[in-house]
């Protein structure tokens, strides 16, 4: 039985954390290619990248993970991880808060880790019908898979994983670029962006209305029913019959602190996207799509990130082709 918050607690809790503001894809042209104007090589396999972006209008980071024996120079490509942070988060998230480096030390794929925005929710933002940056989707599926190809020996076989924003993020690109994903993992994410919504709901506490503080919600996607069309597009839960061919995996503690610790009351941001990945997982076994969905106690913290990507990495490789993934552990 699946447990509705109440706008009061959702406020409460996302005030500081979790928007979940999409906006519908541009369709207007880029006026010149986006690219690299500055690498920085951070650790022996950790390469930063600064890309000039056309779709956002300025400069953006990208981080990579590469791996054993690779050259730009190379032949042969490599296939890609994708990593997505968080909200109030960046590019560097994944490999401060993880051991995602040591995870892949050993495996031939190149991890990617892009700045998605603190609330940019993985997406081109509506912005009261005018376009115009922030166009995230757009950098990232068409603008950084284009440097990624043609600079930087990524083939076109690829996976795609994120925690909270970046866990929707993840299930959004799988759906909306049908291909480009052959795994999506979702650790928290928010995977039912109309969960609860009535019509002539405005409240805040639902959808784009937990933007960052200071953020019109409307900017992003709209109003929930005069601009129905475009959150339904952004819906991983109206998208789940598009990700029929990808492995999927959904993961979510139910708020209350786990064997990896936490607060000592329940978590109602974690809380909330447990009810989120219930109604999700739930619409694609209605559909025929199969999910490996995993629930726990546990909050909405990396300790919790970091064992989801451990427990799912073996079927992200898997789907990668790469097989056994040496040097795995729990943790």
């Amino acid at each position: 039985m699946l447990r509705r918050p109440t706008p009061a607690a959702w406020l409460g809790a996302f005030a500081l954390l979790l928007p979940l503001v999409l906006a519908d894809r541009s369709a207007a042209d880029v006026p010149a290619r986006a690219e690299v104007v500055a690498e920085t090589a951070v650790a022996p396999r950790t390469l930063d990248l600064t890309i000039a972006s056309p779709a956002m209008e300025g400069r953006q980071k990208v981080r990579l993970l590469l791996p054993p024996g690779w050259s730009r120079d190379a032949e042969r490509t490599w296939p890609a991880l994708w990593l997505l942070h968080g909200g109030v988060d960046d590019y560097t998230a994944w490999t401060r808060d993880t051991d995602v480096a040591e995870l892949t030390a050993r495996a031939g794929v190149i991890v990617v880790m892009p700045n998605g925005g603190r609330c940019g929710n993985y997406s081109d933002w509506w912005n009261y019908g005018k376009g115009g940056p922030p166009r995230w989707e757009t950098f990232h599926m068409t603008e950084l898979r284009g440097i990624l190809e043609r600079g930087y020996r990524a083939g076109t076989r690829r996976v795609v994983a994120g925690n909270s924003m970046g866990g929707l993020g993840a299930m959004l690109y799988a759906a909306r670029f049908p291909g480009a994903f052959a795994a999506a993992a979702a650790f928290s994410g928010y995977l039912d962006t109309l969960y609860g919504h009535e019509p002539g709901d405005d409240s805040a506490g639902w959808g784009p209305s937990l933007a960052c503080p200071g953020t019109d919600w409307r900017r992003v996607w709209g109003d929930p029913d005069g601009q129905a069309a475009i959150w339904h597009a952004h819906n991983p839960a109206d998208l789940a019959g598009r990700l029929r061919g990808v492995r999927l995996w959904v993961a979510s503690g139910n708020g209350r602190a786990g064997s990896l610790g936490g607060l000592p009351f329940t978590d109602p941001v974690e809380a909330g996207a447990n009810d989120h990945a219930h109604a999700f997982a739930d619409r694609l076994r209605a559909l025929g799509v199969p999910v490996t969905a995993r629930y726990f106690d546990g909050q909405h913290d990396w300790p919790y990130w970091q064992r989801d990507l451990h427990e799912a990495y073996p079927m992200l490789m898997g789907a990668l082709g790469l097989g056994p993934c040496p040097g795995l552990s729990r943790s």
